[in-house]
């Protein structure tokens, strides 16, 4: 390995959906600072504002069946190869199973499963050829942990690990390694619209975590940086938890 943190993902092509905000925009931001080429997706306008030499920004609804070939041919076409995907887009609700009607429960697992189904899909494709490429799913500790209200949510960040797991096992005999992160309680706005404020109850309820406190998007990217590359060369079907220690935890 010749590669080092500050290099580890320099001449490779990314897409990162979710990338507008939180911590997609921290992984976009990072991968670019690192040397990657990054479309960044996201079905909020203001991915526009990361436009940059080495950044192509994308409005896309990542549920869609047409965005995601369109994100990874706007890879190879702008940048010529597709090397790395980071499938972090996700949405949250907060209501109880009895109360949610069907309509809910399809928008929660349209983008935090069928959305990265697509877009793992198609950039499997593009890297196929090449015999190369890293995929990483954004995942939680809410995949193996549970709260009320947010059944929709830990169901789909299970069927992700599930799909993570099942997708390397297809992918590695093409050289493509797939993982995924299990993030702990992370500030940012995911709650934003959906309660008074998100940002300060994320905060509170990573304090309830062994290292007493929640993290900042910018420890997701690094643990993504690093799973990107080629530092993690032997890491295939892997759900690194990155939570503080909230999984581990009893009580």
């Amino acid at each position: 390995m010749t590669s080092t943190p500050a290099t580890e993902v320099e001449g490779k092509v990314a897409i990162v959906t979710g990338a507008a905000s939180g911590i997609g925009r921290a992984i976009a931001e990072l991968l670019h600072a690192r040397g990657a080429k990054v479309i960044a997706e996201d079905i909020n306008p203001e991915v526009e504002r990361l436009a940059r030499p080495g950044v192509v920004p994308m409005v896309a609804d990542i549920s869609q069946e047409d965005s995601a070939a369109k994100a990874v041919a706007l890879a190879v076409d702008t940048f010529g190869r597709l090397d790395i995907l980071v499938n972090n887009a996700a949405r949250i609700m907060g209501k109880l199973v009895v109360d949610m009607t069907r309509e809910e429960w399809d928008a929660i697992m349209s983008v935090n499963v069928t959305g990265a189904f697509l877009h793992a899909r198609e950039a499997m494709k593009a890297m196929i050829p090449n015999r190369s490429g890293a995929i990483v799913n954004i995942a939680s500790y809410a995949a193996y942990f549970a709260f009320p209200q947010i059944a929709a949510y830990t169901a789909s960040k299970g069927a992700l690990v599930q799909l993570t797991r099942t997708l390397a096992l297809e992918a590695i005999g093409h050289g493509i390694r797939v993982n995924a992160i299990g993030s702990g309680d992370v500030v940012t706005d995911i709650w934003t619209g959906k309660m008074d404020n998100g940002p300060e109850f994320l905060a509170d309820h990573g304090r309830k975590a062994p290292i007493g406190r929640a993290a900042g998007a910018e420890e997701i990217a690094e643990v993504v940086a690093f799973l990107s590359s080629d530092r993690a060369s032997f890491m295939v079907g892997s759900v690194m938890m990155v939570d503080g220690g909230m999984s581990v935890r009893v009580g």
